[in-house]
């Protein structure tokens, strides 16, 4: 693999050479870090046998799960990181993209060589969720796991078994399907779908446009025009240059189009790059989207002519046959003329939303006279207990208004990705057909037998056959930290009668790795061969090669090669293998890419020529959604039952009439406004603020959390209006008590007009710290202490930010 590599000289060398040490070394404290090169040269340094001491870089990549993957290179001396460059390949100059990490890629040495990482395989020796464990072999290991497999396998059959949701390793093409793999061949698993992070707005893109959850590029927007983005912030979430960050922030200089983000909070995305914060009350977008709908109606500004061609259900004319003759069209929902009789005025949403009505009656003005307008939305307003009626009501804004189709505009939903298309290491057939709401899980460990497709979302079965016995759990923390409702969670898993077997491939010991009774210590995939597509971009499209930064330490071993070991002793090592090694599968995967691209005209490297360099990349043409839908309805019909835009779905109208659904919770054919279970309506006295999370740059969901220079850097606080604090007697950096009937934890307060009253904002991610033997009060400021476990009506999913509590002064 030394085609791979390159040598520089260390900073150690720059650092000691120069005439200019001391100075060098104190004005280089923020890059030293972040473990970032110095952006001087230098001539050498002698060691001590008189030679020059050098450093081989090693190209590889950033690999959790944040929208992003931006390309690494890795210093490395007699085995260590020294430390880590990003991207710098290409002119900025001349526009040409750069995998730029941030501040999180940027200090993986600190993460990769943390004493705190798991070494040797371990077996629990106390009660799950105890933490204590005592180290075995490998051997011990993998006997011990495969027949765990066998025997319940065998004692409550193949839909007894499961992978769990991770996205510890999301960038790669290898990720947990070794794991699958090797299920699928002994008999196969109960599978899951959706996820934590999309769940609600996939369910509401797939009833409305057929599926999908990305809309048209950043880069399609024109100078001067209007961009409405609802709960989206790529400079908090996307961050690095593999992301929309940069593509969102090159649009804005050098279109100068004017920006309103739709947040509880006052995002970097506004702060730190300008355009104007309208605060809204957390869950109430679909109301404030009603009231423009209202607007836009009322004065004339819809355009039915293209309601009329390409959508269903906005008014009377457009209803599908079993709908008409009932009110039930859109415009009669939003007019006030249909069942509910009540019209979705500006002032009506006012009350709801705490947006001035005059405000929502200029917004609605501005985006019918700009054209085009892009109207969006992150992750933020779907992640609710209404979440998928929400993202389906801001969709209709831009199918109102004509705004779809065209450069400069979006059909409502997240903005758009270029792809090169790299497959996986391929898993093979399921034998077992039951599909699950990924969320569902922990019911699904209670009393599998009674979930149904009318209860839970069941797909490929009328019901689940066998409650959940055994988990493997790759690179996850979403049995406890990144699940709702750590203390129940707790209960279930820790009961040893429910879940028989739960195995873990981590590398570090996090909060749901206790809960294992094997625990193996993986490695990551920048101490592996690996590759990688860029990420969510739009302004580019790259494959990244990575190898291996120094030979895989202490008993660490790869995800690939573990399953390899387990398929022998279950008899199907060959079929698992196929005579292939990791790096075999890998060429495979890219060979096939690269043939497959070469048809549409992309110019790939081979893979010796792109391991060569590092990194590959180029400038795709910008993503206009649904442009062929619109030039030509017919021929390019959308995969909905009527071929068209769904306003109103006949098949959610379906469900709302046979599923089993609670009183507070709202499935229906049209994108109404309902606060949801846990909103702000469900405020009371003992509990009267909104708690909701929010991603943030110190770390992606839990990964990175433990690495203290980054939370040094960006602390984790909890984010409160300076009424609410003054109310409670609590100033900028005091302990507080954040609780509810769900647990409570303790965290730093951050007193700021950059939240809206009445809602407390806490990061998502931070390793949960309980004594669960005891008081159970997390001290690692973990929210999900705090969320409700109750999937969501319609797709089943988290509603993560629907919590109420209290806040005082600990």
């Amino acid at each position: 693999m030394t085609n791979h590599e390159k040598t520089s000289v260390s900073r150690r060398t720059f650092v000691k050479g120069s005439a200019l040490a001391g100075l060098g070394a104190a004005a280089m404290g923020t890059a030293s870090l972040f473990g970032c090169a110095p952006a001087a040269e230098s001539t050498g340094e002698l060691a001590d046998t008189g030679e020059a001491v050098a450093d081989t870089i090693v190209w590889t990549h950033c690999a959790v799960n944040c929208g992003s993957c931006c390309a690494l290179q890795c210093h490395v001396q007699d085995g260590e990181i020294k430390y880590v460059e990003s991207d710098n390949t290409g002119s900025a100059e001349l526009g040409e993209p750069q995998l730029r990490a941030c501040l999180r890629g940027r200090s993986i040495r600190r993460w990769l060589q943390s004493p705190d990482r798991l070494n040797k395989p371990l077996k629990r020796v106390g009660k799950r969720g105890e933490g204590k464990f005592e180290e075995i072999s490998w051997e011990e290991a993998l006997d011990t796991i495969a027949s765990e497999m066998k025997r319940i396998r065998e004692t409550y059959g193949d839909e007894a078994m499961t992978s769990h949701y991770s996205s510890g390793v999301c960038q790669g093409q290898v990720q947990a399907n070794p794991v699958k793999r090797l299920l699928n061949l002994t008999g196969g698993f109960l599978n899951y779908y959706g996820s934590y992070s999309s769940a609600h707005i996939s369910a509401a893109g797939t009833y409305t446009y057929g599926g999908g959850t990305y809309g048209s590029s950043f880069l399609t927007i024109q100078p001067g025009q209007l961009v409405v983005l609802f709960g989206d912030s790529p400079a908090d979430t996307r961050m690095g240059g593999g992301g929309h960050t940069h593509d969102f922030a090159y649009i804005r200089e050098t279109t100068d189009c004017r920006v309103i983000t739709i947040d509880p909070r006052m995002t970097d995305t506004t702060c730190g790059q300008g355009g104007e914060w309208i605060p809204i009350r957390p869950g109430t977008d679909g109301a404030l989207c009603a009231a423009l709908a209202y607007e836009i109606i009322n004065n004339g500004w819809a355009d039915e002519e293209f309601l009329h061609t390409y959508c269903v259900g906005y008014d009377e004319e457009t209803l599908p046959e079993s709908a008409k003759g009932k009110n039930a069209s859109y415009k009669d929902y939003i007019l006030g003329t249909g069942p509910d009789a009540t019209p979705k005025t500006p002032a009506w949403a006012a009350a709801i939303t705490l947006i001035p009505e005059q405000r929502i009656i200029d917004l609605a003005r501005e985006m019918h006279e700009s054209d085009p307008v892009y109207i969006g939305q992150g992750y933020g307003p779907q992640r609710r207990a209404n979440g998928e009626i929400t993202a389906r009501a801001i969709m209709v804004l831009p199918q109102l208004l004509g705004q779809i189709g065209k450069p400069g505009m979006n059909d409502g939903r997240r903005e758009g990705c270029a792809s090169v298309g790299l497959g996986m290491l391929p898993t093979g057939e399921n034998p077992v057909t039951t599909n699950i709401p990924t969320f569902e899980w922990p019911n699904a460990i209670l009393h599998g037998e009674e979930l149904t497709a009318l209860n839970a979302g069941v797909q490929g079965a009328d019901k689940m056959s066998s409650s959940i016995k055994f988990i493997w759990n790759y690179a996850g923390n979403c049995l406890t930290n990144q699940h709702s409702d750590i203390n129940l969670t707790h209960d279930i898993l820790a009961d040893e009668s429910l879940v028989e077997f739960i195995v873990t491939s981590e590398v570090f010991m996090t909060d749901s790795a206790k809960y294992s009774d094997i625990i193996i210590p993986d490695l990551t995939s920048q101490e592996q061969i690996s590759i990688s597509s860029d990420g969510y971009s739009d302004n580019m499209i790259a494959v990244i090669f990575g190898a291996p930064v120094y030979e895989p330490k202490f008993e660490r071993r790869g995800i690939y090669e573990v399953c390899a070991d387990l398929a022998e002793r279950l008899g199907v090592g060959d079929e698992f293998t196929e005579g292939k090694t990791r790096e075999d599968w890998l060429r495979e995967i890219y060979d096939e890419a690269r043939t497959a691209n070469a048809e549409k005209g992309m110019d790939m490297p081979t893979w010796d020529e792109g391991y060569a360099m590092g990194v590959w990349k180029m400038k795709p043409e910008p993503i206009v959604k649904l442009a062929d839908f619109v030039e030509d309805p017919v021929a390019n019909a959308l995969p909905t039952p009527s071929g068209k835009i769904e306003i109103y779905s006949e098949t959610l109208a379906g469900f709302e009439a046979t599923w089993e659904l609670a009183e507070d919770e709202v499935v229906t054919a049209l994108p109404i406004y309902d606060p949801g279970f846990l909103g702000y309506e469900a405020c009371t006295e003992e509990y009267p603020l909104q708690i909701t999370g929010f991603h943030y740059k110190a770390h992606t969901h839990s990964s990175y959390a433990n690495n203290e220079v980054i939370q040094t850097a960006a602390q984790h606080v909890a984010w409160v209006n300076p009424v609410d604090a003054e109310a409670r007697g609590i100033k900028d950096g005091d302990t507080i008590r954040v609780f509810n009937d769900c647990g409570e934890i303790r965290i730093e307060a951050k007193v700021t007009p950059r939240v809206i009253p009445g809602n407390v904002s806490i990061p998502q991610g931070m390793w949960h710290d309980a004594d669960m033997a005891g008081d159970r009060v997390d001290h690692g400021g973990c929210i999900n202490t705090l969320t409700k476990y109750r999937p969501t009506p319609l797709a089943k999913a988290n509603p993560q930010h629907s919590n109420i509590g209290q806040i005082a002064k600990a």
